[in-house]
């Protein structure tokens, strides 16, 4: 019983060092952004339409590619989403090694310090078929870790998740694949 309690100890506290060392290198890249208030997009994140800029005294820290599903239920005849669920990996990790979970409310949880941010849609904008691109703000956050003190998220390169446009019955549901980059930004100090 011992043995087998300190090998998944062993195991956590290395899978932990793994994580940590990447949001790391993630945290490193995303600080040598450009400014949120720049006029031209930085090298690490995809082009902001002007509708989804962050306000100004925020600062960029952190990028993350996310892979995952739009899961939609049926109610009275049409598709309607019921929640996302994708896992967010450090945007240039070719091992897309998860570092958070993306699930309903909307809500981000960190796999590597399990420190959380709930946030509200405050702009869309619009992508010929795809989910629109978003511009959210921070409702509550949660912990000291990487998403601690999160400001602002943008929802962004967008790709599919759209809600299928046949009629359903019942209490159906589907899932759709889509992905998204999602940056985050804390309060500049």
């Amino acid at each position: 019983m011992k043995l087998a309690r300190r090998l998944v100890l062993t195991t956590t506290a290395l899978a932990a060092v793994t994580a940590g060392t990447l949001f790391s290198a993630t945290i490193g890249q995303a600080t040598t952004s450009k400014p949120a208030g720049a006029d031209t997009a930085a090298p690490t994140t995809p082009k902001v339409p002007d509708s989804l800029k962050v306000p100004d005294g925020n600062r960029l820290t952190g990028v993350f590619s996310a892979k995952g599903v739009q899961v939609y239920t049926c109610t009275d005849g049409a598709w309607k989403l019921l929640e996302p669920a994708a896992t967010l990996s450090a945007k240039n990790d070719s091992s897309h090694r998860p570092v958070a979970l993306h699930s309903r409310g909307p809500v981000w949880v960190s796999t590597v310090d399990g420190s959380a941010v709930n946030a509200a849609a405050l702009a869309t904008s619009p992508k010929p078929g795809t989910i629109p691109e978003l511009l959210l703000q921070s409702t509550a956050t949660r912990g000291t870790g990487v998403f601690a003190d999160v400001s602002y998220i943008q929802r962004l390169n967008t790709q599919g998740g759209v809600a299928p446009t046949t009629a359903c019955t019942g209490t159906d549901q589907v899932s759709v694949p889509y992905s998204a980059i999602y940056t985050f930004y804390k309060p500049a100090k």
